[in-house]
């Protein structure tokens, strides 16, 4: 019956993350169809909508980070059964955009404007190709394991996991970090920039700065010198350069 209860929890969480995930792409698009986006919502003053705004942004930022790192791990696994560890992560990060949608307050006025019909096709190409990256990212590294699903799966069929071994598929040979990349193409591909928008895009950007070290903390915590040497040779966030001798 746990083991039961522990894989229904797995598969709500990964719905749950599942539905937000289709809602962020629509949030920060801002497309129809949706009642809030990151352009579409309550009218409120611009510094109570920055305020606000910061906030929410931090919360996520917050909550994905620290409950991410080792130690945390280490503590609430004593309280969550470490085969549902993953997937309470997975709807906590879900429950913070999820407030974020809820409360987000829309800045007026534009920072730019693309009034060219191919300069906008080009950032929705752009845009649409950050959020491909981005899934695509997650499934070279198992995306079910990322969003807990195969832990608690395992757990069902009672089979332990295989030990982490250090992997660089595709994308990976290129950058450290390509599901970031493809979120920061994401963010600021679009073909109208407003204050609101750029708050966010900035905000994301970041807490995606913040939060690259420390997880390259934790990798070279599990990988040793794997990901040191690995790290030296391939670039963050885009290819690296490297010059002809």
């Amino acid at each position: 019956m746990a083991r039961a209860l522990g894989l229904l929890f797995g598969l709500i969480a990964y719905a749950i993350f599942f539905a937000t995930f289709l809602y962020l792409i629509a949030f920060v698009g801002n497309l129809p169809g949706v009642p809030v986006t990151v352009d579409r919502g309550p009218d409120s003053a611009v510094g109570t909508a920055i305020i606000v705004n910061l906030l929410l942004i931090a919360l996520f930022g917050v909550q994905h980070s620290v409950m991410a790192r080792q130690g945390f791990k280490q503590a609430w696994t004593r309280i969550v059964p470490r085969q549902i560890e993953r997937s309470a992560y997975v709807l906590a990060s879900s429950a913070a955009l999820i407030i974020l949608f809820a409360f987000w307050r829309p800045i007026t006025g534009n920072v730019w404007r693309i009034e060219n019909e191919a300069g906008q096709i080009v950032a929705w190409v752009l845009f649409a190709l950050g959020w491909l990256i981005v899934l695509l990212s997650t499934f070279l590294i198992s995306h079910f394991e990322l969003f807990g699903l195969k832990q608690v799966w395992l757990h069902w069929r009672q089979r332990d996991a295989d030990p982490p071994a250090f992997r660089k598929p595709f994308f990976y040979r290129m950058v450290r970090h390509p599901l970031y990349s493809g979120f920061f193409l994401a963010f600021w591909a679009t073909p109208v920039m407003s204050w609101g928008h750029l708050l966010l895009a900035i905000g994301m950007s970041a807490y995606m700065l913040i939060a690259i070290p420390h997880e390259e903390r934790d990798m070279i915590g599990l990988f040793g010198e794997d990901y040191e040497s690995y790290r030296r040779d391939v670039g963050m966030l885009a290819p690296r350069i490297r010059r002809r001798t």
